[in-house]
């Protein structure tokens, strides 16, 4: 494993960490870096998500690194592992930041997704140099790097004591959009992100509330909704746009036979159009 090392002020993609507390000497990273500054965004979140965090982070992450967002997060359990995933998924770029050296990938069970991310064309960096193990306080710092590097951080679930606010604080600091993921008022792992939003940060439910501000030019570039390639393909879809995801009700509404809506669900998903969520729940890619 070729271990690279960076000064941020001679690294486009860097630059930004000029500009933060306690600005890195060096950063060292495994993989590939962008070689341009390029938007970037963190989703960040608990270690612990519910399922409709979980739903939340792919979608976002996934729409984002469409648009060729690069997806920054910190390789923890939960929220961070599945946006890094998600965003693999999509054929998009993901940066990983440690709390301990890039040979020390922590904690050691997300391995696997360390070389998906450097497989895919990722990076995963530290500003620690090698062999550092992770330390309570490592974790902490990371964060302004996370921050650092993105040009907003969307926070999916958090409770009210929650280490992302620590993220939340530096990118507020560092002058960064932060967006924020309305949970169930009742659930504890809301309660954070509610607080934010009470705050004054964005509300957001889709990618374009981030894009609006942070990169209006890819809205503008932004192809038409999909078009079904047969008359029951675009009421398939006009149905999913209006919030029905499941296929027993996606058929029922579409008046055709249990054989017709399969085949068309089927060439569907081949071309790319829909993508399915599990227990027969659909989505728009």
């Amino acid at each position: 494993m070729k271990i690279n090392r960076a000064t941020p002020d001679k690294h486009n993609y860097l630059k930004p960490l000029t500009n933060i507390a306690k600005v890195p000497k060096y950063v060292y990273f495994t993989g590939t870096l962008p070689e341009e500054r390029t938007t970037s965004v963190a989703i960040i979140g608990t270690r612990k998500p519910t399922a409709y965090g979980k739903e939340v982070a792919k979608q976002l992450t996934h729409d984002l690194a469409k648009k060729g967002i690069v997806i920054v997060s910190g390789l923890a359990f939960g929220i961070d592992c599945i946006a890094h995933q998600a965003a693999i998924d999509a054929h998009g770029t993901t940066i990983a930041v440690l709390a301990s050296s890039v040979d020390q990938v922590t904690p050691r069970s997300n391995q696997d997704v360390a070389n998906r991310i450097l497989n895919s064309g990722g990076a995963i960096l530290s500003e620690y140099e090698p062999p550092t193990d992770a330390r309570i306080h490592h974790f902490l710092e990371r964060n302004r790097i996370v921050s650092g590097l993105s040009d907003a951080v969307v926070v999916i679930e958090a409770a009210a004591r929650s280490g992302v606010l620590s993220t939340v604080s530096h990118a507020l600091e560092q002058g960064k959009e932060v967006f924020v993921v309305p949970g169930n008022i009742t659930s504890p792992l809301s309660a954070g992100c509610n607080a934010l939003l009470k705050q004054g940060a964005h509300i957001v439910t889709c990618a374009e509330d981030v894009l609006e501000v942070i990169a209006p030019e890819l809205l503008e570039a932004q192809a038409m909704l999909p078009l079904g390639s047969t008359p029951l393909e675009s009421v398939i879809i006009g149905l999913i746009q209006s919030g029905i995801r499941d296929g027993d009700e996606l058929q029922r509404q579409s008046l055709v036979t249990a054989g017709e809506f399969s085949q068309a669900l089927t060439m569907m998903e081949i071309n790319g159009t829909i993508r399915g969520l599990g227990g027969n729940q659909w989505a728009l890619r």
